[in-house]
């Protein structure tokens, strides 16, 4: 009984835990989601069809793309009990390793698909704290002056705080976003009860004659329903750090429940006030709780926003394990979370782009234009992508899993070219961030392989080598080489014996791997393999893509394992490998100028593996092409 009370009280700590960070986002969207639908770039004719429409539109397409795709469907396929596109990569890779052509297809849906994520990883930040401050114009009309610089006052703080991390004032998220979703499911069922009948727009057939009787007008709704969506990716993204069962605890006990009566009640009110469309959400409440209701939303969005700015740090730390982006190291802010992680440059960068795009649009409605079309190319893309992973796995199950998908994927690409609209009015920008993010990722990877495939023409086998250093003069101390091939001599202890014909009395050369698993237990994280007693070493050091290297962590690892150094006597000797000028320009030439900018501006191999300055030496070598 005492194991299951425990349990229980952990699950339902997860549950409460889940709704702050997974469900923030998607929580936030009844701020701006019915409003753009009859006030935004493309606004509809206000009436009783058009509202019951869209409402069974909303109604639909959550429970189709969240409650079916998501909560039922994809939170099945985690890798290691990680989720997110780049998690389901790494377990696709698995499963295609012995079909390149689908391996190198879910590898373009994956990227393109994280690439797009830094596109709403800006705008949900500047949409979000935007549409909660909006509200003390409602409130106060005269304050409206000042929206805009109390709302780029408020996003500064926010990623002014991330050098702290979140584990201080992530344990208010939960509470204070199940205190949000109370008020707002409360809000709705005060209005429901003043017009009852609103509850009919639950009936899909009124979507349906929507569809039929306005063709041109549903599509077009079909880019603000969309917004009713977004963060629903979120569900799987971060899987990782609560599990399923919290996840749908959460949604189905409360989060589900609280935005279909929030969405309804806003429904009800404008078909009893017209003239509230303007703002219907923070219309719902009464004029003594509205001000409470903007502070507690703007609080709510910031919560939202802190979720997606995590996300970025997730997303580029795991790109660059799994070798899309250059060496980045990242600072744990948690002592006990792992996936609690900082970013120095991202987090600096993210901020100058919100507050340019806050300046810049200077509205939700102008932002909300630029938001569904990331959004909803990702999740299609991340169903196609599942989809290629049930084909590959076995079980009797999987025709009818691809039919659904299938069936999502369709109307996913219906929201897309919905969204693409909207493109003129700002939807250009998500596209151009996420072709750029694109072009960085598969241009790094593409020329580290290059780099990679010519130091391999150059390749020493390690076997027999070390019989061959008999004469070679030692000197004191331990030296540490840096290799990515276990089979090869490490090309930097073949530059040290060209220039400084030297050997240090202990050699150990070390392989750092990233695995195809989010982390890996200290226990199994180190081999090692005495190639010469009392000389030299392989250390072999398996990392999870999730995971950072830090070498002073290996040697205190080595220590365990009785292979002691001191690190006053130890050097560690790095190898940088650069790709010279073009000598004749073409096509492509802009490619190899952009690798080698991000070369420049990649942080130092050192640092990222956490060396301590006075006991590195670097030895380089420039690849002419």
């Amino acid at each position: 009984m005492r194991g299951q009370s425990s349990h229980d009280h952990r699950l339902a700590a997860l549950s409460l835990g889940a709704l702050g960070v997974v469900f923030g986002d998607i929580g936030t969207s009844p701020l701006y989601a019915f409003k753009e639908a009859f006030g935004g770039q493309h606004a509809l004719p206000l009436s009783e069809a058009n509202v019951f429409g869209v409402l069974s539109l909303i109604f639909w397409a959550v429970m189709l793309i969240v409650s079916v795709k998501y909560v039922t469907f994809v939170l099945r396929f985690d890798n290691k009990g990680e989720g997110g596109v780049l998690a389901l990569l790494a377990l696709a890779s698995q499963l295609f390793r012995k079909n390149r052509r689908l391996s190198q297809v879910a590898t373009v849906i994956a990227v393109f698909a994280a690439s797009l994520f830094y596109g709403d990883a800006v705008i949900t930040p500047a949409i979000s704290v935007l549409s909660a401050v909006e509200g003390i114009s409602v409130a106060t009309p005269a304050l409206e002056r000042w929206i805009v610089p109390a709302t780029l006052a408020i996003l500064v703080g926010v990623f002014a705080l991330q050098p702290y991390g979140t584990g201080k004032i992530g344990r208010l998220f939960g509470p204070v976003t199940m205190i949000w979703f109370f008020i707002i499911g409360g809000l709705g069922v005060m209005s429901i009860l003043q017009t009852p009948a609103i509850l009919k727009a639950l009936d899909p057939g009124y979507a349906v004659r929507f569809a039929i009787h306005s063709p041109g007008l549903a599509f077009i709704a079909l880019g603000s329903v969309f917004l009713a969506l977004t963060g629903g990716e979120a569900l799987y993204a971060d899987m990782g750090h609560f599990g399923r069962a919290p996840i749908r605890i959460a949604w189905f006990g409360l989060v589900l429940p609280a935005l279909m009566l929030n969405y309804l009640g806003q429904g009800a009110l404008v078909l009893r006030d017209p003239a509230a469309v303007k703002n219907p959400f923070y219309l719902l409440a009464p004029p003594e709780l509205l001000l409470p209701l903007v502070a507690l939303a703007t609080i709510a969005t910031v919560i939202a926003s802190q979720a997606t700015i995590s996300g970025a740090f997730s997303v580029t730390q795991q790109a660059s394990r799994l070798g899309f982006l250059p060496r980045i190291p990242v600072t744990h802010t948690s002592e006990t979370e792992r996936g609690q992680i900082y970013i120095g440059r991202l987090n600096w960068l993210m901020l100058a782009l919100v507050l340019l795009l806050v300046v810049g649009f200077g509205s939700s409605t102008h932002l909300a234009a630029a938001y569904g079309i990331a959004v909803s190319a990702t999740m299609a893309l991340e169903t196609a992508l599942v989809a290629l992973v049930v084909i590959a796995m076995k079980g009797r199950a999987k025709v009818v899993v691809v039919s659904v998908l299938l069936v999502v994927f369709l109307v996913e690409l219906l929201f897309f070219a919905s969204n693409t609209t909207k493109i003129a009015a700002g939807g250009w920008f998500p596209i151009f961030c996420g072709l750029t993010i694109f072009t960085l990722l598969t241009t790094w990877k593409r020329g580290a392989e290059v780099l990679t495939a010519n130091e391999a023409g150059k390749n020493v086998p390690l076997k027999g080598f070390c019989e061959h250093l008999g004469s070679v003069t030692r000197v004191s101390g331990t030296a540490v080489f840096f290799s990515a091939n276990t089979q090869v001599v490490p090309v930097t202890l073949l530059h040290n014996l060209k220039h400084n014909k030297v050997m240090h009395e202990r050699v150990i050369f070390l392989t750092m791997t990233t695995e195809d698993v989010p982390q890996v237990d200290d226990e199994e994280r180190i081999e090692v393999d005495v190639l010469v007693p009392q000389s030299i070493y392989q250390v072999v050091v398996r990392y999870g893509f999730m995971e950072d290297p830090d070498a002073l962590h290996v040697l205190k690892l080595l220590g365990q394992r009785g292979l002691r150094l001191e690190l006053e006597e130890t050097t560690f000797f790095l190898g940088k490998s650069t790709i010279a000028r073009a000598e004749h320009r073409g096509l492509f030439t802009w490619r190899r100028e952009v690798f080698r900018w991000m070369q420049r501006n990649a942080p130092s191999a050192a640092e990222y593996f956490k060396l301590p300055p006075d006991r590195v030496i670097e030895l380089g070598t420039q690849l002419k092409l």
